[in-house]
């Protein structure tokens, strides 16, 4: 169980989520927009998760090799996560993004058409981008396969991958609920994170995605070692 939801944390850095987040946060009626944004994301992460659980169950294919699938997603994702720790650590990143910059000039930076639809203000809109943008990434793949691998019944397997879904659009939901808790003291605090992330923000990242990728690998490591 703690494997699945380790993963379901590591799908929860998705970069397309908290832009999205972001760019809700500075549009009028941003609870509005979030909770458009949200039903969408829910809706594509729970139906394709089921699909793929069932999938999985009725796949000789995968129940043949289920044993080895596991290091191997285990190593991968700890391997990605510390090249990208190493990355962001060794600031190519922003330096390419100031490359990108200068090399633009004054030239209006290109908006995708996602953003420029989030930009809409409506509800419909953001609920139908969340359904478009939360397909699974590498790591709800690999959170679901660790499910398939408990043959629980079918409706704890449900509450799982709900439960799973919840931790992934964390970054969605914990404004949400700022907003319902303090909806005066929210917008302040946002403000305040944003320029703290301005400051702080690649070496938080890099630290996060060591501690992540490390202990992939041991538990990817562990779990040859234990085979």
């Amino acid at each position: 169980m703690s494997k699945i939801f380790l993963f379901a944390l590591t799908a929860a850095l998705n970069p397309t989520l908290l832009t999205a987040t972001t760019v809700m946060l500075l549009l009028p009626n941003p609870k509005r927009l979030m909770l458009g944004y949200l039903a969408g994301a829910y809706t594509t992460g729970v139906i394709v998760g089921v699909a793929i659980v069932q999938w999985l169950h009725d796949s000789s294919v995968v129940s043949t090799t289920k044993h080895s699938v596991s290091p191997a997603i285990d190593l991968a994702l700890g391997a990605i996560a510390l090249i990208a720790a190493w990355v962001i650590r060794s600031g190519r990143i922003a330096r390419a993004k100031e490359s990108r910059e200068q090399q633009r000039g004054d030239q209006p930076k290109k908006v995708p058409k996602w953003q420029q639809a989030l930009s809409g203000g409506s509800a419909r809109t953001t609920f139908l981008i969340g359904l478009a943008l939360s397909f699974p990434g590498a790591s709800y793949l690999a959170a679901l396969t660790q499910i398939d691998k408990q043959d629980w019944a079918t409706a704890t397997e449900l509450l799982v991958i709900v439960a799973v879904n919840v931790v992934m659009l964390v970054l969605l939901e914990l404004p949400l609920i700022a907003f319902a808790v303090a909806p005066e003291r929210t917008p302040i605090a946002i403000e305040s994170f944003k320029a703290w992330l301005a400051r702080h923000g690649a070496r938080a990242l890099t630290i996060a995605l060591t501690v992540i990728g490390a202990a992939l690998i041991l538990r990817g490591i562990l779990e040859v070692v234990a085979s």
